[in-house]
């Protein structure tokens, strides 16, 4: 009986209240997604004993450690409101509401602040910090804690074994509900939160992700059968010859604008045109090239790229597949290359231990990784280093290479966000918009100047890899669209689709093939400006965008085309080889 007096005395009301407080803030942070959350008395009941099990397993811990009631009651409700502003904040960004697998990016928020705080607000970033001090102070003074009070003070037992019973009775249901949530997910997190709620989500996608990441098949397989193949019909000595050198470029928030803004200049982007036109002549992949990242989550993108593992295949990894690649590897496109010969390096201008990418190359088989250490200052270019400087560092690894082919894999950082933070130059917008932009799209401004850079970036390495004895290929692709979302609203949205082209030295450019313009291109590919805009429905890249769009690739297919072309290129090195021995 005396257990029960202290429930209802100090537990029940908190509880109730607490429980209702999370509903609450929940409906009216997600209400603005296109399906909000349904209302928990509708959702399962497995999704319904979860959310409740997680207040009361807060709740109590909390409660346990500061020994007061109705200040746990705010201060797990702030943490949760935290969670629910940030899902909001990124679905208004990425159109992906929080995962489980996020919450590492509140400590990467701490050591890389400016690629996160300026999208969720630094004004509201600093409100919510002061309010929540304030919070924390005020609560600690106004409510005593339930050791010293005068009901409790003489027999602690009367609080402690109620809140500990409570805390191991809700973890140990929460707990044992993951499985039965796991099963009830689809991996559309729009639709999975929408029918279970924030909680049961979380724990769902939770529990997916302890499982490891077991492909049944390796997709670069047939492609490197076709390179291994290739490479035997030659002598050894023509083998050895006949290999290019290999770069890709992962370029950060690339495609052409042009296909999205009329006004943007149709010259803007040469070097992207007259390798396109290049790759059509050659046979070779270009064109517009479906993602899985709409903003960020660059490393989606790089995985479907080095791997050629789909979304399906990846399951819950696919949002993000670097934690289980720093534990294991699986085969990719590094270890093809290595097994052909290859010397393998990676160069991202930027700190190695972001993404565990320090660890994840190293199991997938990068003899080297060059990161943010083997650059200055003085290589910035905006926020961060130049694709010139990137370029740069790529054309001496290309020249200190020697007698050994290259496989170089570059992650760029020029045009990462948050665009908002630069100095817009509008006394050179007339070189690539025609006319003014409107006041709120300074950031389109600053976009097109980026991209100005990345397309002299593939002028300088399709040079660099001319030159050299052994010739090369340059595979260049963007890893999703860029965060412009006043840009979006006032001038209107891509699709999420980015381009992509492989390009061979070994096919020799006339005069009149270097001097192709953007027209040239259209005429040559007339499909190429076609769907642009918004598809229908929610998801941005998959087959409502590809309906009818054949010019569209894949980037999980990427990789292996570019093992093909590979093959093709060393054929055709080994036979001009051959002829001019001939001759």
């Amino acid at each position: 009986m005396e257990f029960v007096i202290a429930f209802v005395s100090f537990m029940a009301g908190p509880l109730l209240v607490g429980l209702g407080l999370t509903l609450g803030l929940e409906h009216l942070l997600l209400k603005q997604m296109t399906t909000p959350p349904a209302a928990f008395w509708r959702r399962p009941v497995s999704a319904r004993l979860a959310h409740v099990g997680y207040w009361c397993a807060s709740w109590s811990l909390c409660t346990l450690i500061t020994q007061r009631p109705w200040f746990s009651l705010i201060v797990v409700n702030a943490l949760w409101l935290v969670v629910l502003q940030v899902s909001h904040t990124k679905y208004v960004s990425l159109r992906e509401p929080f995962l489980s697998q996020d919450f590492e990016y509140f400590t990467d928020a701490i050591k890389h602040p400016r690629l996160y705080i300026p999208f969720f607000g630094i004004g509201l970033t600093i409100a919510a910090t002061t309010a929540g001090a304030l919070a924390i102070g005020l609560g600690l003074w106004l409510e005593p804690a339930l050791g010293f009070s005068a009901a409790y003070s003489g027999n602690a037992a009367v609080w402690l074994v109620p809140l500990i019973s409570l805390l191991i009775g809700a973890s140990v249901l929460t707990y044992a509900l993951g499985n039965r949530l796991a099963s009830k997910v689809m991996l559309v997190p729009e639709f999975d939160l929408s029918e279970l709620g924030m909680v049961a989500y979380l724990l769902a996608y939770a529990r997916l992700a302890r499982r490891p990441l077991t492909p049944l098949r390796n997709p670069l397989e047939e492609s490197q059968r076709e390179l291994d193949a290739t490479l035997r019909e030659l002598d050894d000595e023509d083998a050895t010859k006949a290999l290019p050198h290999v770069v890709s470029v992962q370029s950060e928030s690339f495609f052409d604008a042009r296909r999205v803004y009329p006004r943007v200049r149709d010259d803007l982007l040469p070097n992207l045109d007259r390798c396109h036109f290049t790759a059509l002549a050659q046979g070779l992949p270009c064109g517009r090239l479906a993602v899985p990242a709409w903003g960020a989550n660059t490393v989606r993108t790089e995985t479907a790229f080095l791997t050629g593992l789909t979304a399906e295949e990846l399951g819950v990894h696919q949002f993000n597949p670097y934690h289980q690649l720093a534990r294991r590897a699986v085969p990719n496109l590094a270890a093809s290359y290595k097994a052909m010969g290859y010397r393998t390096l990676c160069i991202h201008p930027y700190p190695g231990t972001f993404y565990l990418r320090n660890q994840v190359l190293k199991q997938l088989g990068f003899d080297e990784f060059l990161d943010i250490a083997h650059f200055s200052d003085a290589d910035k270019s905006g926020q961060y280093i130049s694709d010139a400087a990137v370029a740069a560092k790529v054309e001496d690894c290309l020249l200190e290479a020697g007698d050994t082919p290259l496989f170089i894999q570059v992650i760029t950082m020029e045009n990462h966000g948050p665009l908002h933070l630069e100095t817009f130059d509008s006394a050179r917008l007339a070189e690539w918009y025609d006319g003014d932009l409107p006041e709120n799209c300074q950031e389109l401004g600053i976009y097109l100047r980026h991209l100005v850079n990345a397309d002299a970036m593939i002028d300088q390495l399709t040079t660099a890899l001319a030159r050299l004895p052994r010739g090369g290929l340059l595979c260049f692709y963007g890893d999703h669209v860029p965060i412009m979302p006043e840009v979006y609203t006032t001038l209107g949205e891509p699709n999420g689709v980015t381009d992509s082209f492989i390009w061979s030295s070994a096919l020799p450019e006339s005069d009149d093939t270097a001097r192709q313009t953007m027209a040239a291109v259209r005429d040559k590919d007339p499909e190429l400006m076609e769907w642009a805009l918004d598809c229908e429905g929610p998801f941005k890249t998959d087959e409502q965008c590809r309906k009818g769009d054949p010019r569209v690739i894949n980037i999980d297919t990427l990789g292996s085309a570019l093992l093909k072309a590979t093959a093709k290129h060393a054929r055709h090195s080994a036979v001009t080889q051959k002829f001019r021995s001939l001759s």
